[in-house]
């Protein structure tokens, strides 16, 4: 039996502008096989950029050290500062399962082999171009990856060391016009998209980066019940005015389970505040106009009834197993959000509770 390893990959800051993110964390989860188990936003300080950088260059081999210069090179540059009015946002990924990696390695790839087939993130999100004479003009990795174990744990420590500082909900990352209608709103995509590694979850943050907003916050959640229900209390009394108090009361403990996991009725007081056992994504987006441009791009309730191109047309199933849930206001959005805990920095102690059991 293969022992189980966490791996990375940081989304750059180039990458995040250009709402690549769900091609890649698409490609992250269906290649590899592996579990979603950790991410999280971070806007690098120089600190945290330099101490990064300072680990990237190891090689001895003249060819393969020059490209991690490179990467040395692009991490200080890119990482920190403000571009067109943003801070540099990066978003950190964690994964965990057998030979992790080794198998984000196959799926990243080598920045300089580029067969521009496709066939690796960087194939397709990544770019090294030279002229006649070999100099590199440009240099995109598109991700950032450490493919020793050592290297992997070396810098998951690093990133949680900086986790409560660098990292969490970015909201001064971007500046916006004076005047305008800055809001937050909340995503949740929904476990029904992590019943196997798949591409769907890409999938559905790639539709809704048709929005034009910022992702600002991202945390990998397991709804306890109590969240559950405290989440979806305002259906209740909805479902049962439409279909009667019992029947009611019955989709909405089903609501409850398909988010946590078990019914509230047929879990103990007791346990009601333990993770759930269903993965969701946490997405919070930041711009003008936010709650009603993600709604718009979500679809209404029912999948059947969803506009051609909406998530839930694309991605739903029923009007419960409908790929995504998206705050309704901003005033419900801040409600959700204090629920499940946007901020709580969860990517630390996943880090630590993994190396202090090996």
């Amino acid at each position: 039996m293969q022992t189980e390893e966490l791996s990375y990959a940081i989304i750059t800051p180039y990458s995040t502008r250009k709402s690549r993110t769900g091609g890649i964390v698409g490609r992250l989860i269906s290649r590899t096989g592996l579990d979603l188990v950790g991410g999280r936003m971070f806007a690098p300080s120089s600190e945290l950029a330099k101490r990064y950088a300072e680990t990237i260059v190891t090689e001895t081999d003249a060819p393969h050290r020059a490209t991690q210069e490179l990467i040395r090179d692009y991490v200080l540059k890119n990482f920190t500062g403000e571009k067109n009015g943003q801070r540099p946002r990066v978003l950190f990924l964690i994964f965990r399962g057998p030979d992790a990696v080794e198998k984000i390695h196959r799926t990243v790839g080598h920045i300089v082999h580029e067969r521009t087939s496709g066939e690796t993130i960087r194939d397709t999100y990544g770019d090294y171009i030279t002229d006649d004479t070999g100099k590199v003009t440009y240099f995109e990795p598109g991700v950032l990856a450490a493919f020793e174990t050592e290297a992997v744990e070396r810098d998951l420590k690093l990133w949680a060391e900086f986790s409560d500082r660098d990292g969490g909900i970015l909201d001064h990352s971007i500046t916006f016009p004076a005047g305008a209608k800055i809001e937050k709103t909340l995503v949740l995509i929904k476990p029904d998209n992590f019943k196997f590694p798949n591409l769907r979850p890409g999938g559905v943050i790639e539709v809704f980066s048709r929005s034009g907003l910022h992702i600002i916050g991202f945390k990998v959640h397991r709804m306890s019940v109590a969240q559950a229900k405290e989440f979806y209390g305002p259906v209740l009394p909805v479902l049962e005015e439409k279909l009667g108090t019992k029947s009611g009361r019955e989709n909405w403990e089903s609501i409850v389970e398909f988010m946590a996991g078990r019914k509230p009725s047929e879990c103990p007081p007791e346990e009601r505040n333990l993770t759930g056992t269903e993965k969701s994504i946490a997405i919070v987006y930041q711009g003008v106009d936010a709650v009603r441009k993600i709604r718009d791009v979500l679809g209404p309730t029912d999948p059947a009834k969803a506009p051609p191109g909406s998530i839930r047309r694309e991605f739903g199933q029923t009007i419960m197993i409908n790929a995504a849930h998206a705050s309704d206001s901003a005033e419900n959005a801040k409600r959700e959000m204090a629920i499940i805990q946007a901020e709580e920095n969860n990517f630390k102690p996943l880090i630590e509770n993994f190396y202090r059991s090996q």
